[in-house]
């Protein structure tokens, strides 16, 4: 790279490399005062900006080990988080500063509360700043590929969310893999408008290092403002999930604004098949499919050149560095498995948490708890195995039935989950928004669904929302929506005039 080439920016806000080399230098000079060293645990509560970055490197400078904390956590979550990692140090944002000091008051070993605002933490009457040259070197040798660098938790959509424990090795892997699928070089300028505590900034800001281009921060995402964010970033590339393309089409249509951009490629994961095509012709550029985890780091791809893989379905087929296995079982069904996953510089395991780390071994493999099915275009999802809703004896997949919901014109967005049923142990409830609260009823929603899948697939109960809870990483929240005390009276076979749902 060059190093007076730019690395970062955020609105105004731009570090060239060299500049934000020395940042992290700067506040790893501060850190170490502070007694932080290889091997401890420093938590980071920072809004989207430049901090995430410098704070992250200069941590992993000291061979310490990053614990990004989402800044929408409340005390519960927050503590949670502080006291499982055993976090000794936490940088955090102005805002976010109260709310950590209060809650690591009951945490004994969190020792102190740094507040990171510009690249500058104030220590005493001393402060250290992201501008000018001069830095201090951190000593020590270099930390090797397989020594832990971060404690990435997961987005906790069935409860307390988990420590993924991750090393040198796996960030690089990782961003090695999208360099050579995109073939991106120093001309390219990359986006993200995910949350930095999420790994997907993370990694994208190692592949701008990688490659020698800009990273550009986004404050947060925002279906009305992106396009127009991306048109003035100058971006190239960028990367995101499938509930963000949902959002933008639901945009007033824009010449200016759809085709007003320099993007050659889009990576996301969760394509809505159906939409696929859409979103090339009315933003001019090709969306790939990826498939990945935290534990794991990127597992399956389409290639740019795939044309074949638009509104297939498909997530790609296995990158370099990864076997996949699908492990059939009776439950699936036919053709239907879970994927298995082996290969280097994938997660260490759940940080303190062995029992978790071991069921998802299974002998060599590591298991994902995704089910799917393979073709020639590589492997489609079909849901999670723990989201599989049992009902009369028959399983029925989450993802199929919500995937045929959102085919509905008036349907922006939907989720499936069991309710208990004295008769049939399970009921499918499906949660429905409405684009722009259109007109459409539930007799509407049930008999589209009829008219595609058998019958017992149908879901009995549909509730109207306003929005969905999301996960940190922007996926619907199932586990507010299983603890919200579903409403089970809406929907009734007889008044729908639709058949009581059997075993084919």
């Amino acid at each position: 790279m060059t190093p007076d080439a730019e690395a970062l920016r955020f609105g105004a806000e731009s570090l060239s490399f060299a500049a934000f080399r020395a940042a992290a230098h700067r506040l790893a000079d501060v850190l170490r005062s502070e007694g932080v060293g290889r091997g401890e645990r420093v938590a980071v509560m920072v809004p989207n900006g430049l901090d995430m970055p410098i704070a992250w490197f200069a941590i992993a400078k000291l061979r310490a080990i990053v614990v990004p904390v989402n800044v929408t956590y409340g005390e519960r979550d927050l503590a949670h988080v502080l006291s499982h990692s055993g976090a000794s140090v936490v940088l955090s944002g102005p805002e976010q500063r109260p709310g950590v000091v209060a809650t690591s008051v009951s945490i004994p070993k969190v020792r102190s509360v740094l507040e990171l605002t510009g690249g500058e933490v104030a220590v005493g009457a001393g402060s250290t700043g992201i501008g000018g040259t001069q830095r201090g070197e951190a000593e020590g040798p270099s930390a090797t590929a397989n020594e832990p660098v971060a404690i990435q938790y997961t987005s906790g959509t069935t409860g307390f969310p988990k420590g993924c424990v991750l090393h040198h090795g796996y960030w690089i892997r990782l961003a090695r893999t999208f360099r050579d699928l995109a073939g991106l070089d120093s001309d390219d300028v990359l986006l993200t408008a995910q949350s930095q505590t999420y790994m997907d900034p993370t990694w994208n800001l190692v592949l701008s290092i990688l490659v020698g281009g800009p990273l550009v921060v986004l404050p947060r995402f925002s279906a009305s403002t992106f396009w127009a964010d991306v048109g003035r970033s100058g971006a190239t590339f960028f990367y995101c999930i499938g509930t963000m393309p949902l959002f933008l089409l639901a945009q007033p249509g824009d010449e200016e604004l759809d085709r007003g951009h320099r993007v050659r490629l889009a990576y996301c994961s969760g394509i809505p098949p159906l939409r696929h095509e859409e979103m090339e012709r009315r933003w001019g550029c090709r969306w790939r499919e990826t498939y990945g985890t935290t534990e794991l780091g990127v597992v399956l791809a389409t290639g740019p050149a795939d044309e074949a893989s638009v509104g297939s379905g498909s997530m790609g087929r296995v990158v370099p560095g990864r076997d996949v296995m699908v492990r059939q079982g009776e439950a699936y069904g036919n053709e239907v498995g879970e994927l298995l996953v082996r290969g280097p510089d994938t997660m260490l395991h759940y940080h303190n948490d062995p029992e978790a780390t071991a069921a998802r071994q299974a002998d060599d493999w590591v298991r994902t708890g995704d089910l799917v099915t393979e073709s020639a275009l590589g492997y489609s999802l079909v849901g999670r195995a723990k989201d599989m809703i049992r009902r009369a004896g028959e399983n029925i997949s989450a993802a199929e039935v919500e995937a045929v919901l959102v085919e509905h014109p008036a349907v922006r967005a939907a989720a499936c989950i069991p309710v208990d049923d004295d008769l049939r142990g399970e009921e499918v409830k499906a949660y429905v928004q409405r684009i722009d609260d259109q007109a459409i009823s539930e007799a509407e929603l049930h008999a589209f669904v009829a008219e595609r899948l058998a019958p017992f697939k149908v879901p009995r109960y549909i509730e109207f929302v306003g929005a969905f809870p999301l996960t940190q990483s922007e996926k619907i929240a199932k586990a507010e929506l299983k603890a919200s005390r579903p409403n089970h009276t809406q929907g009734s076979w007889d008044a729908l005039h639709l058949p009581e749902p059997t075993r084919p």
